[in-house]
């Protein structure tokens, strides 16, 4: 196989963890792998550089000076391998087989890239593992680069996409992706297995697993695996991240139907929402999303469903005194946009509305999650929303 490592800030912490790197990419090379190494800074020398940084440094200063921890960790991590018979090869910004390059706009320059990336696969099936540093790019003019961040994750699944490896590897110092944080929740434990779509909503939310920019560059055929730095073996254990992330537009086919329930301040009462989303799981009823404000909680159900739904939630209304009235409406279409377009960038929920307002489709609901955006809007609506949002994203 052919295989990415990538060794975070605690995985290469010391020289102890420095040799156990060393001897998990030995054995991986050993059983006939081309292995290539991408090292983070050795844990904390990037926030010590930063937090030393006492006046205004340039951009192109800032990278240069952040630069030195990964670019110590590589020529250890190199020193520790060819020790151990291993012909290592470091690489850095500056040298001329430095595989990523961004243009002038601070993007990665994919063709460019990619070139490189296959010259780096060519190296390896020679017999060289080369030790590449995370987070690190420079631009054609020679000047140092970041890729943000997370940008060490960055830098080994996009490598692992661009040479063509089967599997890339996160070396960390989690067992994989947990059910919660341990040390949060007790009895949090591995999860064998986790979607790209999942783990980009977790990670948008917390969980420093894998950045969600990484994940990016997942391609359904490459393997992603998460594991401890603990247990010295590269070949097995952890998480397996599954599929592939895709931009996504997509225009639901089927009619939905609004119910909004009111309510005397039902966002001061505890257990509203749990005691109407049971009632209509009781009664084999799927919301596909649902929406609150100051006193209204509202449903989106299939049309299919609505009269059903309604009288289900009338019920409810009837029982609960915090409750007013349940009302209807029809004939609505749901379009979700998902993808790199969007997440993490600001103002990416105006993109998605402006065109929509100058084309005066009415809105009857937005709701966002951590990686999306759905609009709710009138069913004859619904193309020509479509294609307004297809020209923008």
């Amino acid at each position: 196989m052919r295989i990415v490592a990538k060794f975070g800030g605690t995985s290469v912490a010391n020289g102890d963890r420095i040799n156990r790197a060393a001897d998990s990419i030995a054995a991986a090379v050993e059983a006939g792998h081309e292995v290539a190494v991408v090292v983070s800074a050795m844990g904390g020398t990037t926030d010590v550089l930063l937090e030393e940084m006492k006046f205004d440094a340039t951009e192109a200063d800032r990278a240069e000076i952040v630069s030195m921890g990964e670019r110590t960790s590589v020529r250890m991590l190199k020193g520790a391998l060819e020790s151990r018979g291993i012909d290592a090869e470091f690489l850095e910004p500056g040298r001329p087989n430095w595989p990523i390059i961004t243009d002038e706009y601070g993007e990665v320059d994919v063709d460019v890239t990619k070139s490189r990336a296959m010259d780096c696969a060519k190296a390896m099936s020679e017999g060289v593992v080369p030790v590449i540093t995370g987070f690190l790019a420079e631009d054609h003019n020679g000047t140092i680069t970041t890729l943000g961040r997370g940008g060490s994750d960055t830098t080994a699944v996009m490598l692992g996409n661009y040479m063509e490896a089967d599997e890339v590897v996160i070396v960390t110092d989690v067992e994989g992706v947990m059910t919660g944080d341990p040390n949060v929740v007790e009895g949090a434990r591995n999860v064998g297995e986790i979607t790209v779509d999942e783990l980009r909503n977790l990670s948008f939310r917390g969980a420093e697993v894998v950045a969600p920019s990484a994940l990016t560059y997942k391609t359904d055929d490459m393997e992603v695996r998460v594991v401890h730095h603990q247990h010295g073996d590269l070949l097995s254990g952890g998480t397996d991240i599954e599929g592939e992330f895709e931009n996504l537009i997509d225009l639901q086919e089927r009619q939905l139907a609004c119910l909004t329930i009111a309510g005397r301040s039902i966002r001061n009462q505890p257990g509203v929402l749990a005691r109407l989303s049971n009632a209509l799981s009781d009664a084999g009823v799927n919301v596909e999303t649902n929406s609150s404000g100051l006193d209204s909680v509202t449903f989106y159900v299939d049309g299919e469903d609505a009269e059903e739904a309604e009288a289900v939630l009338h019920d409810q209304v009837v029982e609960d005194e915090i409750l007013s009235s349940v009302t209807i409406e029809n004939n609505i279409a749901v379009i979700r946009i998902a993808g790199g377009e969007l997440e993490g960038q600001s103002g990416a929920v105006n993109r998605v509305l402006t065109p929509l307002a100058e084309h005066n489709i009415y809105l009857h609901d937005v709701v966002t999650s951590a990686t999306s955006v759905s609009v709710f809007v009138d069913w004859e609506d619904r193309e020509q929303a479509l294609d307004l949002l297809r020209d923008v994203f």
